[in-house]
């Protein structure tokens, strides 16, 4: 279980492709600190387990299922991702609860500033939009946001600065991939 607020943004070492899983490296120094191999890594939203682990990197094995359901499955050597430890009980929950099971793959339609502040529009397949509600929180690339608007297969989310500065969005567009997992209260039983 993660908050959805990222601690780290990291740098992807090295991705090896073989057999059935996949092997990603990042470097990292924050996130690292009492990290241990078996622990829960939130990677761009994905829960990953640590497989191996040095003073400056973290390595994780890839199951295909996780490559194909989220954009765990394109990165590149030298790709930024945002990182989250487990949430410890008893801490403050920052964000909201996110399991780190990705649901789908958004595709960022629109950036753009409205009074000032940077909105992404996403779009996301139709099926899913009834896990879009209004005012709700929803996990993007792992990030905990708010959605701050609704239409058709899209949602909208007000980015601050300080989210734009220490996040994989900062980097991002439109025709981009976000991991996408909508809130656990929304979804039905």
């Amino acid at each position: 279980m993660f908050t959805g607020i990222v601690e780290e943004l990291c740098s992807v070492k090295n991705i090896e492709h073989g057999g059935n899983l996949a092997r990603l490296t990042i470097g990292c120094s924050k996130i690292i600190e009492d990290s241990k191999i078996g622990d829960s890594i939130s990677i761009n939203g994905a829960c990953l387990t640590i497989i191996e682990r040095s003073k400056e990197s973290l390595a994780f094995e890839v199951m295909p299922e996780t490559s194909r359901m989220s954009n765990l499955g394109q990165v590149k050597p030298g790709d930024k991702v945002n990182a989250e430890r487990a949430l410890k009980i008893g801490e403050r929950l920052g964000g909201h609860f996110v399991t780190g099971h990705v649901d789908c793959i958004g595709l960022i339609r629109k950036k753009y500033y409205l009074t000032n502040n940077l909105c992404f529009d996403i779009a996301v397949p139709a099926e899913f939009m009834e896990y879009v509600i209004l005012k709700g929180s929803i996990a993007v690339d792992g990030i905990s946001l708010t959605i701050s608007g609704k239409k058709s297969n899209l949602f909208g989310v007000y980015i601050i600065p300080h989210t734009l500065k220490n996040t994989t969005l900062g980097f991002k567009g439109p025709s981009d991939k976000v991991n996408i997992e909508f809130d656990i209260l929304a979804k039905k039983g």
